[in-house]
């Protein structure tokens, strides 16, 4: 049963990406100024900007696709699965670069509209708030997914011990956990490593944990890959009442399992085990237990090498955000006497990707480990112009701005979390005369990011204590990070 999907899983094919040269052509930009923006990123792999021609709504395209198109082998949940966490599968890549456009034209009408309710007149041609540049394609379209999370509940045939993703709300009552076999955007690799830890659970006498209060202990499953055939499984579990002696009894069961019986299959380069009474829990709340390997897996992405701890922030698609980093790059427009504050940087990669073109990166991030990951991939590049701090960014960056005198031109990068930057965070950078120039990435921006994009713009407002000159929003461009699904990367470039 392990070993269905075969071996190591061969590594991905990609669509050539555009060299660094060539992007930088397409992006080139007066300085401190934007260019009209019509040409930018237009000779990126990919790029059809007839699309902008053709308004594909979701509606339309739901529409059009009932009843039509590819179908998935086996049951019917299969497709219910499909359908929920990929809903544009059905759709040629080109028609769903249609769809994520409109998604994000939409949105910059929203925030025009908001602004221009403020007393801001930003409108420009198609109610937007700025231009809208077309979607920029992933270079891999198929199992692009770097990290993915299987949780564990009841299947279709009412097994407790099944792994996979989830059908259905906690809400209403009617989840179903259903494999992931046929869902595209994993690799091979997560869905085999799924698959032994289901066998696992299921030779296993101890119950899944499905309700913290109903008892159990299995709990969810997170497996991180790298282009390098690196291998990470994190497993969650639940103690529950189990002392100290069960507990290692459980865990040298589980690496057993993974280095001696069938898991072997999966080649995994680490094995982590977490003891977790929260739906989430970190590795300062809970400790990850390196059961098996080494501690790290590693990447590299625009000839820099990365180190990933189990938590630490990494884009999920690699490929693409080697497209999203030389964009960023152009955008910020940084020279050699700029300082980069990396807001949100994970484990450096914005950052040190743009090291060798500035004068200094400043790097900010919440999770402690990731910042260590940051200081080893600065060493290790050879990279010494940086330095990051560990800290909630609404803690640490308005310390560090509060007493900045440094004259050098000062750019600021924010990719936060779906929550969006913590209103000190946006009042920070607001209140900063030195950051002219700010690169806004945003993964959900209809939701609170929409918020911080309003407070950077408003007029200056003493209740909220946004005291300095407003930003203007001037050029959004799209990355599609996640193919077959509704979402993508915003970039959102603001000057003033």
């Amino acid at each position: 049963m392990c070993g269905f999907l075969g071996g190591r899983a061969a590594r991905r094919g990609a669509v050539p990406v555009l060299p660094t040269v060539a992007l930088s052509c397409a992006l080139r930009l007066p300085c401190w100024h934007l260019r009209p923006p019509g040409a930018l990123l237009s000779s990126l792999p990919g790029r059809d900007c007839s699309l902008l021609s053709k308004k594909t709504t979701a509606a339309k395209w739901k529409e059009k696709k009932a009843g039509e198109g590819r179908s998935l082998p086996g049951s019917s949940w299969e497709e219910r699965l499909a359908s929920a966490v990929t809903p544009l599968w059905r759709l040629p890549y080109q028609e769903q670069l249609q769809v994520k456009y409109e998604s994000q034209r939409k949105i910059l009408q929203t925030l025009a509209t908001l602004l221009e309710e403020l007393g801001i007149d930003v409108q420009k041609p198609g109610g937007l708030c700025c231009p809208l540049q077309p979607v920029v394609p992933s270079p891999v379209i198929n199992g692009y997914r770097n990290k993915s999370t299987f949780s564990v509940n009841r299947g279709p045939d009412g097994n407790p011990k099944t792994v996979g993703l989830y059908v259905g709300t906690g809400r209403a009552r009617n989840i179903v956990c259903v494999k992931a076999n046929h869902m595209e955007n994993i690799p091979p690799k997560h869905k085999q490593v799924a698959q032994c830890y289901e066998e696992f659970i299921r030779r296993s006498p101890l119950d899944p944990c499905i309700l913290f209060h109903e008892g159990g202990h299995w709990r969810e499953l997170v497996v991180r890959t790298t282009s390098h055939s690196h291998t990470m499984a994190i497993i969650t579990f639940h103690p529950q009442e189990l002392g100290q002696e069960a507990l290692a009894t459980q865990k040298a069961l589980l690496k057993e399992f993974f280095t001696c019986g069938p898991g072997t299959v999966c080649a995994l380069t680490s094995l982590y085990f977490q003891e977790s009474t929260m739906t989430r829990c970190s590795h300062e709340q809970s400790p990850f237990q390196l059961l098996h390997g080494e501690p790290h897996i590693f990447e590299e992405v625009l000839g820099l090498k990365f180190r990933i701890s189990p938590d630490a922030f990494f884009q999920v698609n690699t490929s693409g955000a080697e497209v999203l980093y030389r964009a960023v790059g152009e955008l910020s427009q940084a020279g050699e006497d700029t300082m980069l504050l990396d807001i949100c940087c994970g484990t450096g990669t914005i950052g040190l990707s743009l090291a060798h073109k500035v004068s200094k990166i400043v790097g900010i991030e919440m999770v402690e480990k990731a910042i260590e990951d940051a200081k080893w991939n600065a060493a290790f590049n050879g990279i010494s112009n940086c330095e990051f701090h560990s800290g909630k960014a609404e803690v640490v960056l308005p310390q560090l701005l509060s007493s900045w005198e440094d004259a050098r031109p000062l750019v600021a990068v924010a990719n936060p979390s779906r929550a969006g930057l913590h209103h000190r965070v946006v009042r920070a950078i607001r209140n900063c005369k030195s950051i002219r120039r700010l690169l806004y990435i945003s993964c959900k921006p209809e939701g609170e990011a929409m918020r911080n994009f309003v407070e950077l713009c408003c007029p200056p407002d003493p209740g909220k204590k946004l005291a300095g000159e407003p930003f203007a929003p001037m050029l959004a461009i799209p990355f599609d990070m996640f193919p077959h699904t509704v979402h993508c990367e915003l970039v959102l470039l603001f000057t003033r």
